[in-house]
């Protein structure tokens, strides 16, 4: 092979790797309705800032080709906008997902409403971000959620494999406290950051996050040849949810995990096997998470 055009590869090779190299495809909306007489530019300069920040930066060293970035949606509701000193008040409704091996099915490894998505921002501000310079709360919360993201999807890729990431977030969340704004505290809310990356870094809760690997990897990822296989690792993975509950009966956890997974798990269950496994598949998921009752019903069916 002739020396340019040997160049002219490793050139197009490098590219490639520096072109896939971000971790998240990322849809930010934004919900104004609350707020509708405010003039629309500063919500659409957020949109479209937040979603350069999340998708345009390599949040890990690793390299994602285009198609294995983790796909997201940040739904931010405003509900009140202050054009005073730039206040906004709201809630985001963050979700994120994975393909399933051998199938055109995504599953959702990660859904939460943090309602306490209050920050500052002005229509022509830039988002920048350095992990050991915490003082912004928008990027603190937007790179909370891209490192705990991108944690757990290596957590459903391989045993514990996010952890490195998600000590991240937990950073972010201890070093954001100082600025003022709610979410980041502990014992303030169950549901909130502080408690959900505290709680997921647990040791008490390493059934939990062995239970990601389990279910993704050894359950759904194997149905697409052997269903009954698969979906026997996840009734046993489901053994490690209820481990983790008994762990650490305070977390949110477990009952988060189940709200968001509902279907899902009615739709691998009813109906299939014997009426025993579907009653030990009720009562399991019944004593995590009551107040969701009406699924699991369909589970006996």
């Amino acid at each position: 092979m002739k020396l340019h055009s040997l160049i002219f590869l490793l050139i197009v090779s490098l590219f490639s790797m520096n072109a896939g190299a971000q971790e998240l495809n990322a849809k930010v909306s934004i919900n104004r309705q609350q707020v509708s007489n405010t003039k629309s530019g500063v919500f659409e300069a957020l949109e479209q800032t937040a979603t350069r920040f999340l998708n345009e930066r390599q949040w890990t060293q690793m390299q994602f080709r285009d198609f294995e970035r983790i796909q997201c949606t940040f739904a931010i509701t405003i509900d009140t906008y202050s054009e005073t000193d730039n206040s906004f008040k709201g809630s985001l409704l963050i979700s994120s997902s994975r393909p399933v091996w051998g199938s055109a099915y995504t599953t959702t490894v990660f859904s939460n409403n943090d309602k306490d998505f209050d920050f500052n921002f002005q229509e022509f501000d830039q988002l920048e971000w350095r992990d050991d310079q915490v003082d912004n709360n928008l990027t603190a919360m937007l790179a909370f959620y891209a490192y705990l993201i991108i944690g757990m999807d290596l957590d459903s890729m391989s045993p514990m494999g996010g952890t490195e990431v998600l000590q991240k977030a937990q950073d972010i969340c201890n070093n954001a406290e100082g600025l003022g704004f709610p979410g980041w505290k502990a014992f303030d809310d169950t549901k909130n950051r502080y408690a959900i990356i505290n709680d997921y870094l647990d040791g008490a809760m390493e059934p939990l996050r062995q239970m990601q690997y389990n279910y993704y990897r050894t359950g759904l990822d194997q149905m697409s040849e052997n269903v009954e296989q698969g979906r026997s690792a996840i009734a046993e993975s489901l053994q490690l949810l209820k481990e983790a509950r008994e762990n650490k009966n305070l977390s949110s956890l477990p009952q988060l995990f189940t709200d968001f997974k509902r279907d899902e798990l009615v739709s691998i269950f009813s109906g299939q096997g014997d009426s025993k496994e579907r009653e030990d598949i009720y009562t399991l998921l019944f004593r995590i998470n009551p107040s969701q009752n009406n699924y699991w019903e369909k589970i006996k069916q």
